[in-house]
């Protein structure tokens, strides 16, 4: 119990405190925190808890949650109670989120949700069986429950799930005055908002106003005098990448999201979209390296499930780049120095084919690469291959040539280096290219197939060489 001494407080109260000071230099939760959270758990400290751990923000509390001992986490949940803000799961890893809400009531999960921004219940609800969602569903008031069920009619991915139900709309003949009262009558208004959206009688958009415009105008001043156009209405079928698109190219802090009617259904804000870039980005990184949706919460076994399927591709094609080192095993038994430099031909075009692939990649998901400058972007790359060739080949060539006192050997590595930088750049710009063309995620696909090219291409040109060249010599 926590006391300051003034009479008319009740005995029982606890007091909250916000401890600005429960990360690191480094940005890490401090260790001696996660040690007293930790202890606290363990003697079922609920007292400690509420003080010290329920009055986290929610970011800070999934922060909690994804740096403390799996058996913790339940423990730590259940000892708060009704204390713990249900909004902390929207901030951490799939597993980790399913594994609480399994050990929780559904009455608490519903409690927790009225009371949630819509956006952030939709979050949660999504992942849960349909039952469980029907159960808690049924248990919020009509308006809420109907707001909801229609965000999770919209598919995965979309604005629609993305968006947040409440919002403030008026009719364009309504004054300014109007429109202030409303906003200071009415308790069921959202926590924050920035625009005042204007509809006609059927909900569909007409415009919007911000909120600086309605402070600034006088009372009598209607509202279609001083609404603009939303000519960047969000479709709520878009999906979440291009709508934060739409909010990275025009600037924006929020977004009407409309019907296929053009209605106005739903708000998608600022913070929403930077989650959403987030995830995006975080996606395509992982996709990039072949391990799919992979979470650090996940499973030894789930972990390995992940990444089988493209390491069984790679196995594939390193047969393939053996095979063609196999038509060259005389040559290599003869001079035994192509063996130990054959890697750094491969080496050197798998890190030049990855570099041009991650850029490309990037630029097919930011839209930066399209149909219109491809033949620009790929003579460049050929070019920027070129150079890198011209300049790797004859730096290498030369020690090669030094190290085993051999000119033709330099000779034979740096032209090999210069076939396999170019192909490596080619590689890395038309392999997603293609696979975007053909419908494949360039992302997922695009790495096994650069390599491959690139281990081919660097085997066959070094070893062709030498293989000729000491043939004719």
């Amino acid at each position: 119990m926590s006391s300051t001494g003034d009479d008319d407080r009740d005995s029982d109260e606890i007091v909250i405190h916000h401890d600005p000071d429960i990360y690191a230099e480094d940005g890490s939760l401090r260790s001696d925190f996660l040690m007293h959270v930790g202890a606290a758990i363990a003697d079922r400290d609920t007292i400690y808890l509420r003080q010290h751990v329920a009055g986290l923000h929610a970011s800070e509390l999934g922060d909690l949650l994804e740096a403390i001992q799996p058996e913790q986490r339940v423990a730590l949940v259940l000892l708060l109670g009704k204390d713990f803000d249900l909004a902390a799961l929207t901030e951490v890893d799939e597993g980790i989120r399913l594994d609480i809400v399994e050990h929780l009531p559904n009455e608490q999960i519903a409690e927790a949700i009225g009371e949630m921004d819509s956006d952030d219940a939709v979050y949660i609800l999504e992942d849960l069986d349909q039952e469980d969602q029907e159960e808690i569903l049924a248990k919020l008031p009509f308006t809420e429950r109907v707001r909801l069920r229609r965000s999770l009619d919209y598919p995965e991915s979309t604005a629609g799930r993305r968006m947040q139900t409440e919002f403030v709309a008026v009719p364009p003949f309504w004054t300014v005055g109007q429109t202030i009262d409303y906003m200071r009558e009415d308790d069921d208004l959202p926590e924050s908002f920035t625009q005042i959206f204007v509809i006609d009688p059927t909900f569909k958009l007409l415009g919007a106003v911000d909120l600086d415009r309605v402070l600034r105008a006088k009372r009598s001043v209607k509202i279609d005098a001083i609404m603009r156009d939303t000519s960047h209405s969000v479709p709520a079928e878009m999906d979440q990448e291009e709508a934060a698109q739409l909010f990275e190219q025009y600037d924006l802090l929020s977004a009407a999201v409309v019907d296929e009617n053009g209605r106005l259904v739903g708000v998608l804000t600022i913070d929403d979209v930077v989650d959403v870039i987030q995830e995006e980005a975080e996606e395509d990184f992982l996709r990039l390296s072949g391990v799919g949706d992979e979470e650090l919460s996940d499973s030894v076994a789930e972990a390995a499930r992940s990444r089988i399927p493209w390491l069984f591709v790679n196995s594939i094609t390193a047969f393939v780049s053996a095979s063609v080192i196999g038509l060259f095993d005389a040559t290599i038994q003869q001079i035994v120095a192509l063996a130990i430099l054959m890697p750094i031909v491969a080496g050197m075009g798998g890190n030049a084919g990855s570099q041009t692939m991650t850029v490309t990649v990037r630029a097919l998901a930011t839209r930066g690469l399209d149909i219109h400058n491809a033949p620009r972007i790929i003579r460049r790359e050929a070019g920027v291959g070129l150079l890198n060739g011209v300049i790797f080949g004859a730096f290498i060539g030369l020690v090669a040539g030094v190290w085993f006192q051999d000119p033709d050997l330099g000779g034979i590595i740096a032209t090999a280096m210069l076939i396999n930088m170019m192909a490596a750049a080619l590689a890395g710009i038309l392999i997603p290219l293609l696979l975007e063309k053909s419908g494949a995620d360039p992302a997922v696909s695009s790495a096994v197939f650069v390599t491959t090219v690139t281990d081919i291409t660097g085997f066959f040109s070094f070893l062709g060489i030498a293989a000729w060249w000491f043939r004719i010599a």
